[in-house]
């Protein structure tokens, strides 16, 4: 087995520029940027760089997901109701079978680090 090579953010993966779907939309009109820097072999790590514009959405994770903010502003909200807000330079973790909804409340830039057991 050959011995990967590192992999530095500050050399750009080619980003995508999407949107959310729309039955998962519940408020504004979110442009989302994703690079996807590196994906093991196995297709269940993944780690890049994530953007959004102001926006709120339905989110139901199946992975576990560690985030770094670089910059903006977002709130997570469970469906029990309760609420977390994180700022750039705050870290987190959204782990597996979390449901609620995402809101980029300014626009953000993350860091992600994705482990996804059932890949």
């Amino acid at each position: 087995m050959d011995t990967p090579l590192i992999v530095d953010f500050k050399h750009g993966a080619a980003a995508t520029v999407g949107g959310i779907e729309a039955g998962k939309l519940l408020g504004g009109a979110p442009i989302t940027t994703l690079a996807n820097h590196y994906s093991d072999r196995s297709q269940q790590f993944h780690c890049g760089t994530w953007g959004s514009t102001p926006g709120r959405w339905r989110i139901n994770y199946t992975e576990h997901e560690f985030c770094y903010l670089l910059e903006g502003r977002v709130r997570l909200t469970a469906d029990d109701g309760s609420a977390l807000e994180f700022k750039a330079g705050d870290a987190f973790v959204v782990p597996a079978g979390f449901s609620g909804t995402w809101e980029t409340l300014e626009t953000t830039r993350k860091h992600y680090a994705i482990f996804d057991a059932g890949a």
